[in-house]
């Protein structure tokens, strides 16, 4: 055996030994250890070169296959020439009948003075998701606005034309909608039943904070007309699981609260939370101290949801779930999202925009669908995050499973949506090994929950060293 010292990669594990695991981080799989190990992986943490007579040779060449140890692999340039979308995400209409306080969208208007995406834009569209990618068998059009039902003609008209179009390719076509829910109706209701739609509504919580900042335009509150057009939908269709949306903004951080109002007495099936860090508005952010808060509340609904999935039941907390799903999938993440590659964004004038946030900012268009795909710039964008190597994310050890975070936040932030979002490291890193734990736990106490509660089990992470 070679007596050469051999290189620590200290950035490509993390151990977790309260629970005898290891993360491995190049392929975020998660792996069970014992005691002998983890002695030896701790002894390795303290060190930055290896002595190879200190182990055994089988153990050795498992920790180099792994590249715990070795020369550290360099990073190559990966290019971005393809476009694979399978979602196209139509916003279309810029009005809403609300005024949240703290709304992103920069080109919001009262319904109206509406900018409604017209027929032909949204066929056009349509057409030109598939001419540029006719590799799938399923497609989504999510509709966004502003308030996407105050254009429900349109809705009716391009779901009924996606349908015939996808159907003469031999594809098939999925609709979701996210709405503010004051403009349902039993129609629409019905319409949304007919055509299997997947539906999120946005409700912020009970009626005292729901009411803080999701206002009328004249400034009323608007939870009780949330709340009961909410019951209606839930009560008429169940063909699909229906979703709440909050937005979490300065001074509201009690989720377990919220999570209770919309799980247990208004029976959402999920309930998903997005902490505001980098509002346009920068008053409606969280501080750090309140961020915190948050995440220890993420924490103790989490504690629910290990109880409830060791148990064989979902109890909707879907921050929580989609990590989970995303760790027992061995998803290995090289972008935040898919926003400009598996996903793309037209406004209603027809410009292709990097996702449905950047809609009505200053960021230029990518193209229109009259000129097509800005396929170099889109490119060079991508590329520029994809190929970011910076210490502050490559020595990361949750960079497979964050990618550097939100584009519309880096862009509010930092004003370059390439950069990393860097002001809130520390607790996604606490987040995401607290997610790894718990798929820990339920995988060993209750596997059976991944085959009945997620739809893709093609990755089994757990392994031994």
């Amino acid at each position: 055996m070679s007596t050469k010292p051999l290189n620590i990669n200290k950035h490509n594990f993390r151990l977790m030994d309260d629970y005898s695991l290891l993360f491995h981080v190049p392929s975020t799989a998660l792996y069970e250890i014992n005691k002998e190990d983890i002695n030896l992986i701790k002894g390795l943490e303290s060190k930055e070169k290896l002595d190879p007579s200190d182990i055994n040779e089988e153990t050795l060449d498992s920790l180099k296959r792994l590249n715990i140890i070795g020369n550290q692999e360099d990073s190559e340039y990966v290019e971005v020439k393809n476009f694979p979308a399978n979602t196209l995400i139509l916003n279309i209409s810029t009005g809403c009948n609300l005024s949240c306080t703290y709304c992103y969208k920069a080109d919001l208007t009262t319904l109206q003075n509406s900018g409604d995406m017209s027929f032909e834009t949204a066929k056009e569209a349509i057409q030109n998701l598939y001419d540029n990618s006719s590799i799938h068998e399923v497609y989504t059009i999510t509709y966004f606005g502003g308030e996407p039902l105050g254009n429900f003609s349109l809705i009716k008209e391009v779901t009924a034309y996606a349908q015939e179009f996808f159907k003469s390719k031999g594809a098939k076509v999925d609709f979701t909608l996210t709405t503010n829910g004051t403009l349902l109706t039993k129609e629409i209701v019905s319409f949304f039943k007919k055509n299997k739609f997947g539906i999120t509504l946005s409700i912020d919580g009970p009626k005292a904070i729901h009411n803080k900042t999701r206002l009328t335009n004249t400034g009323n509150g608007t939870y009780d007309t949330v709340r009961k057009k909410a019951s209606m939908l839930l009560q008429n269709y169940k063909d699909r699981p229906i979703g709440a949306r909050v937005t979490l903004t300065a001074g509201i951080t009690d989720v377990e609260v919220i999570w209770d109002h919309l799980f247990n007495e208004l029976q959402f099936s999920e309930v998903g939370f997005a902490p505001a860090t980098a509002s346009d508005n920068a008053i409606f952010n969280l501080s750090e101290k309140e961020l915190l808060k948050v995440f220890e509340g993420f924490k103790k609904l989490g504690d629910k949801y290990i109880e409830d999935a060791i148990n064989n039941k979902f109890n909707g907390f879907s921050n929580l779930h989609r990590l989970i799903g995303d760790i027992h999938e061995g998803k290995k993440k090289s972008l935040p999202c898919g926003a400009g590659v598996g996903l793309l964004s037209v406004n209603y004038k027809g410009e292709y925009d990097l996702c449905h946030r950047f809609t009505g900012s200053d960021l230029k268009p990518f193209g229109t669908i009259k000129t097509g795909l800005d396929k170099p710039r889109l490119s060079n964008f991508i590329e520029k995050r994809l190929n970011n190597h910076s210490p502050d994310c490559k020595q990361c050890h949750i960079r497979n499973l964050c990618a550097g975070g939100c584009y519309h936040e880096s862009y509010i932030r930092y004003n370059d949506p390439s950069h990393a979002v860097l002001h809130y490291c520390d607790i996604m890193r606490d987040w995401i090994e607290y997610g790894l734990i718990a798929y820990s736990k339920i995988k060993n106490a209750n596997p059976e929950f991944f085959n009945r509660y997620f739809k893709n089990n093609v990755g089994d992470t757990n392994g031994l060293i």
